[in-house]
């Protein structure tokens, strides 16, 4: 297993989180080691962070206007080449700092799991030689390792642009110009790729340089991709691979207990799923590397006889060290994500002050699974804020919908010929008024209603925490996509004293009685599976009985598997653990799943 903590580094990174809670996070932990992940979502956005960073490191700025050409891709290459830049400028300060109480290089050492590079420093700190003490520093020195500046790209948001109402090439559409924007970077990190395979997109990286292996069969551009599955990774991997595309990281997800948009299996859940990584990770690197080098071949690169680095990691709803633990020691991890507990950090992730209190105080009732994207998928949001009270509002004024600043979630051609955004008063205007003529029943328009009305614009909503923050959009409302986790968490926290909860020096949670995980997430799918139902009889959706018995046959599955392991991964309240699966399981055994206008 490749150990990035062996390195000097972190076993642990920050995910992306929405469009600007991350927009700049690498500028304030990738010196420490922390890797981080940028949105590409955004352009507006990204042009108004550089030119806010631009101000506070007093660097020349050089506005890229929305009408130049080729603006989205050349906003994002000149953010991430300051990024870049201000990281290497921040790297070089640390290095040169004293080994002194609250000094960069210190904090760096302190914050480190305990790995040989940790043993090294501690030594350090017991040497009482002066001469051989400061060799030791300067050999620390050289040793750090910083975070990488990742970037993600959602690969559903790939709007076509259009001028003068014609299309543009495809090269121009959203997320091909953000490829192509981190293409020309400076930047050696990883993009991620996420939300399911794009094929245009996965082939157009193709066209860059910087996504295939040097002359020593070192990738500058490293492909990551989030995963809901085995058999996703394979599929796309392979993909990728008949290109003479490596993937060096397969990062896997809950489908439910996560923040963001959620994107549910069939009742797959993530233990099983990860118990397969482990068990088939040769068969899935090896598979991949015979596709490769057959590729690499065809192209007439360097030969890669040996298959590259591929690392395995996980995200969504870890909430303790111990289940850190778990995933990396059971599962035999390359490290974890954690993302939600990180929005209560002020210094790492971008939130206003009236949002950061109600994230502090948010209970199970203001963190919800809601309807409110655009893109018809699940997404997590807390209901208390600003994005979700101006929806409101706008649907007690008789004027429900927005009016789309924006449209990068565009994708509906229902009523006009170039797409619209589910959330905009265009849309919804047309939608409401037309639900008339689709012979709906009391019960079905009532739910149609609350379906149009629900989605928000996360496009504006989810830059709002640091366009509020920071002065920039001071009427801004912003949407908050915590996952189900934060209302385990209710204190500010430091960075230093959130890195010290994820390895188990000290303990954040305010409710310690939380379920496990793998618990959480189960629970999510017995009420997604209920929700689900009940759509169904309302004659609203169009699931097959088949996909009720699946799903049902996967969670009594993953239950039974949970069961059978606990012993080998529950240390702390495995009775409590093993309560919960009898609870889940009559539950879901009770719950009726037979619809009579399906059978």
């Amino acid at each position: 297993m490749a150990d990035q903590a062996t390195r000097g580094g972190h076993t642990f990174h920050i995910p992306v989180m929405g469009t600007g809670f991350t927009v700049d996070t690498p500028l304030r932990v990738a010196k420490y080691g922390i890797t981080s992940v940028i949105s590409l979502v955004d352009d507006v956005l990204i042009e108004q962070i550089r030119k806010l960073h631009c101000r506070i490191a007093e660097e020349p700025y050089e506005e890229i206007s929305g009408h130049d050409e080729d603006a989205r891709a050349r906003r994002i290459t000149a953010y991430l080449n300051l990024v870049d830049r201000l990281v290497r400028q921040q790297v070089q300060a640390l290095r040169a700092s004293p080994f002194e109480e609250g000094t960069d290089i210190t904090r760096y050492y302190e914050m480190l799991p305990e790995t040989p590079v940790k043993s090294a420093y501690r030594e350090m700190l017991a040497t009482e030689n002066p001469t051989e003490r400061t060799r030791k520093q300067d050999e620390l020195r050289r040793l750090t390792v910083p975070g990488s500046i990742d970037v993600n790209i959602m690969t559903k948001l790939d709007r076509d642009i259009y001028r003068d109402a014609k299309k543009l090439a495809p090269e121009f559409a959203d997320a091909m110009a953000a490829l192509r924007g981190y293409a020309n970077s400076s930047l050696t990190s990883s993009i991620i790729f996420s939300a399911g395979m794009n094929k245009r997109v996965y082939t157009y990286a193709t066209q860059f340089a910087d996504f295939f292996p040097d002359q020593n069969g070192v990738i500058k551009k490293r492909i990551t991709l989030k995963v809901s599955d085995w058999r996703s990774a394979m599929i796309q991997g392979k993909f990728l691979a008949r290109r003479g595309l490596w993937v060096s990281e397969f990062r896997i997800e809950s489908g439910l207990n996560c923040g963001g948009h959620a994107f549910p299996s069939t009742g797959l859940l993530i233990g099983p799923i990860l118990e397969e990584f482990k068990r088939r990770r040769v068969e899935l690197r090896e598979t991949l590397h015979a596709i490769y080098s057959e590729a690499r071949a065809t192209i007439g690169g360097p030969s890669i006889d040996t298959p590259l680095d591929m690392r395995i990691t996980a995200q969504g709803g870890i909430g303790t060290a111990a289940e850190n633990e778990l995933l990396l020691q059971y599962y035999r991890l390359d490290g974890t994500g954690w993302a939600t507990p990180f929005l209560l950090v002020p210094e790492v992730t971008n939130v206003d002050d009236v949002h950061l209190q109600k994230l502090a105080m948010a209970t199970d009732c203001d963190v919800h699974l809601s309807d409110s994207s655009p893109l018809s998928v699940p997404f997590w949001s807390l209901r208390n804020s600003a994005s979700e009270e101006a929806r409101l509002r706008r649907i007690q004024e008789g004027k429900p919908g927005s009016p789309c600043p924006k449209g990068y979630v565009v994708s509906n051609t229902e009523f006009t010929d170039i797409p619209i955004c589910r959330a905009s008063r265009a849309y919804q205007r047309r939608k409401l008024g037309h639900l008339a003529e689709e012979g709906l029943s009391a019960r079905q328009l009532d739910a149609v209603k609350e379906d149009v009305v629900a989605k928000a614009c996360l496009c504006r909503d989810l830059a709002g925490g640091v366009t509020l923050k920071t002065g920039i959009d001071p009427e801004a409302t912003p949407a908050i996509c915590c996952g189900p986790a934060i209302v385990n968490f209710s204190e500010i926290a430091t960075l230093q004293e959130m890195v010290g909860h994820i390895y188990g020096r000290l303990t954040l949670l305010a409710n310690r009685d939380r379920p496990h995980m793998f618990i959480q997430e189960l629970t999510l799918y017995l009420e997604h599976l209920r929700k689900e139902f009940e759509k169904c009889s309302l004659d609203l959706s169009t699931r097959a009985p088949k996909y009720f018995r699946e799903f049902k046959e996967n969670l009594l599955s993953g239950i039974e598997y949970y069961r059978s392991r606990a012993e080998h991964f529950i240390d702390e309240k495995r009775n409590h653990f093993l309560d919960d699966l009898r609870s889940l399981r009559e539950a879901l055994e009770q719950m009726p799943l037979v619809n009579p206008m399906n059978e």
